[in-house]
């Protein structure tokens, strides 16, 4: 059998367009003429974006870093929680993590561990923010901001705890959208106070551009001193039937009482201590103590009137023998 052999002008070798009609190479032409326009079009966008980003570096618009690059706000949070946390506490947890899209929650730490041991789980999941939402007594919430691993870290109280499946407001807003932070004229009137809206500005604020954040403004975190506490309230912006804006407040609700303000990250030395702060465990003492002298003054009635019935002399009764 003879096999057939190949033609010489075959599609193997580069005489191919010789079996090409005059159709196909019209076409062809008009594709090849199409990709020279494209080609021009996407090196012409090119040196458009160049032009616009060095412009803009120049203009200021985009801010640069030490080194000359531009700024990229990478801000990532850790919330984590002790273990033994009670059901209430853990309705906050989670209220305060859906307002951070730009946080990430760990395992719970245990009671033995020490709080210092949470930098190195921020250094594993490539944070530079902790929220640790401390349990003592199933009773007590305390609540540490620290900026790991260098510090410096705040520890407060947090008290009138109220989530939102408690207060059931009407206000609602986008699930993962950026906050405006509004801050009290206050934070201006002490240095620890500057302090603490700093840390606040880079904890509670959600990185623009951020993955898991929506491109929208839609509510705000407001926090206010008074009465020497930081309460801390979360509104709605919306607009009423006359187009004026209004706030509509959505929840959760807390305030926090400062303890100490520590040079490290769960650690270090005390550069600011509240001297109004009072233990929680001090005043459920006093409370305490309260009820035991209410308890001890009525014990004492009591001793008082049985004395007064034994010594108190019987007037003779003249009937005591006609009814035997």
């Amino acid at each position: 059998v003879k096999k057939r052999s190949r033609p010489a002008n075959s599609n193997k070798f580069k005489g191919k367009d010789v079996f090409m009609s005059d159709e196909m190479k019209a076409i062809k032409g008009e594709s090849d003429s199409d990709n020279e326009e494209m080609d021009e079009r996407v090196s012409g966008n090119r040196g458009k974006m160049s032009l616009f980003s060095k412009s803009s570096g120049e203009g200021g618009k985009v801010s640069l870093d030490s080194e000359g690059r531009p700024f990229r706000n990478k801000q990532r949070v850790l919330m984590i929680a002790s273990r033994g946390i009670v059901h209430r506490f853990r309705h906050l947890f989670l209220d305060v993590q859906k307002l951070l899209p730009h946080s990430t929650k760990d395992a719970k730490l245990e009671g033995k561990d020490r709080p210092s041991m949470i930098n190195e789980i921020c250094e594993m999941k490539g944070c530079n923010s902790a929220l640790y939402f401390e349990t003592r007594k199933h009773k007590d919430l305390f609540l540490w901001v620290s900026k790991t691993p260098l510090g410096p870290s705040a520890k407060f109280l947090v008290q009138n705890v109220h989530t939102m499946a408690e207060l059931k407001f009407t206000g609602n807003h986008l699930l993962g959208s950026r906050p405006f932070l509004v801050f009290d004229p206050a934070f201006e009137s002490e240095p620890y106070l500057m302090l603490l809206k700093e840390m606040f500005m880079q904890v509670f604020g959600t990185p623009k551009g951020h993955r898991r954040s929506k491109p929208f403004v839609d509510h705000t975190m407001s926090f206010y001193v008074l009465d020497g506490r930081i309460w801390v309230r979360n509104y709605q912006i919306t607009k009423t039937e006359g187009g004026d804006t209004a706030l509509v407040e959505v929840g959760p609700r807390f305030c926090l009482l400062l303890h100490r303000i520590f040079s490290g990250s769960f650690q270090g030395a005390t550069i600011y201590s509240n001297a109004d702060y009072v233990s929680p465990n001090t005043v459920r003492s006093q409370e305490r103590l309260a009820k035991s002298v209410k308890y001890s003054a009525r014990k004492e009635a009591q001793k008082n009137s049985n004395f007064r019935h034994q010594t108190m002399p019987r007037a003779a009764n003249p009937f005591e023998k006609v009814f035997k």
